[in-house]
């Protein structure tokens, strides 16, 4: 079958491998469709991150080159010995976490801080850029049948917004500042506008994001090339401060911007995976009780998200912005979303059967 291999940074080829087989407690799935995420950009342009390059990954044992791809859907065609919840034919999503269930993390349920974290599609044990993969039982979730395979590739994103919503303690009512608005900053304000959130803000630079934005949701979209930011925000909050800021931007400049637009006691929540370091005064929170927290991925939120996307409390609408096929991933994948039309776009879609491309409408 055809995969998606990452071998080095700037370095992702389309191969022949062999077809996965299933073990024991583990579902064989016919991929329909799956994002290309802003994990895997990183991987492409600064890895290895997440992928094992020189210590086999703890779990899988494996190293590069990996099969990429954890954003996606598709259908079940064959269970191995001991699956009793999924049965072949039923349309699912992955939530694709490798972890041990040993660990301290694992035994308190915050399996998505195991200690021996991996992800399908980045930690060698397959990925949703390919025809088939294979995975354990426990991470596929059903799909309700008026979900589109399309729509249910976003559900992993979309998780990782509503999980930095509940890393804050956001309640409804409250305000807040998102970061930046690609895939992961517009997911977090339709979860922000689920939540009830009374004002949203959002800084992004002139670009059709801004639009993007709007139609999510915003309030207020502000160009940091065009305004103080900080000081439009408290301008818009009768001159306090937003209750929450959350970054999606992994850049100092959303970093810096998040911490100076905060209230007292306000909470700045890091969903970005940074490729650096970044520096700054601690007095900036202890003068002021702010907090900086960190969120990773998800953890019991698959049906949450579902549950939200299938009821139309988070929308979906105009989220994907480019399909393409498996075979054109490199270049009209990574080389766009990398290239001077980035901004252009939201998330792309990859199938590794042609024939869905002919009903997709761009």
């Amino acid at each position: 079958m055809k995969a998606a291999l990452w071998y080095e940074k700037k370095d992702v080829r389309v191969e022949e491998v062999e077809e996965p087989k299933v073990t024991s407690g583990y579902v064989k799935i016919k991929v329909k469709w799956c994002g290309i995420c802003g994990s895997d950009l990183h991987e492409y342009l600064g890895g290895p991150i997440f992928i094992p390059v020189e210590k086999p990954h703890p779990l899988t044992g494996n190293v590069a080159p990996v099969v990429l791809g954890h954003e996606f859907s598709g259908d079940v065609v064959e269970i191995g010995k001991g699956v009793t919840n999924i049965k072949v034919g039923d349309r699912v999503a992955v939530e694709p976490m490798v972890v041990c269930g040993k660990c301290p993390a694992c035994k308190e349920g915050k399996y998505n801080l195991c200690s021996s974290l991996g992800f399908h599609g980045l930690c060698g044990s397959g990925g949703g850029f390919a025809e088939y993969t294979v995975f354990t039982e426990e991470y596929v979730h059903k799909i309700p049948d008026s979900m589109s395979y399309e729509d249910a590739a976003l559900i992993e994103p979309i998780a990782v917004a509503l999980h930095s919503i509940r890393q804050a303690n956001f309640n409804t009512g409250d305000n807040a500042l998102v970061l930046g608005c690609g895939p992961i900053g517009l997911a977090t304000i339709e979860c922000l506008k689920a939540a009830g959130a009374s004002l949203i803000i959002v800084l992004q630079r002139k670009s059709i994001r801004q639009e993007y934005a709007k139609k999510a949701g915003a309030d207020h979209v502000l160009d940091p090339n065009e305004v103080n930011i900080a000081e439009e925000v408290k301008k818009l909050t009768g001159g306090v401060g937003i209750d929450f800021a959350f970054d999606t931007t992994g850049a100092k400049i959303g970093f810096d911007i998040g911490i100076d637009s905060l209230k007292y006691a306000g909470t700045m929540v890091i969903t970005s995976i940074w490729e650096g370091e970044v520096n700054f005064n601690p007095n900036v929170l202890v003068f002021s009780e702010k907090k900086i927290v960190g969120s990773l991925a998800y953890r019991h939120e698959f049906p949450a998200t579902i549950a939200q996307m299938s009821d139309g409390r988070i929308k979906t609408e105009g989220y994907v912005t480019k399909k393409i096929a498996l075979d054109d991933i490199v270049e009209e994948g990574f080389g766009t979303l990398t290239g001077p039309d980035k901004k252009k776009h939201v998330k792309i879609l990859v199938t590794p059967d042609k024939s869905l491309l002919s009903d997709c409408k761009e």
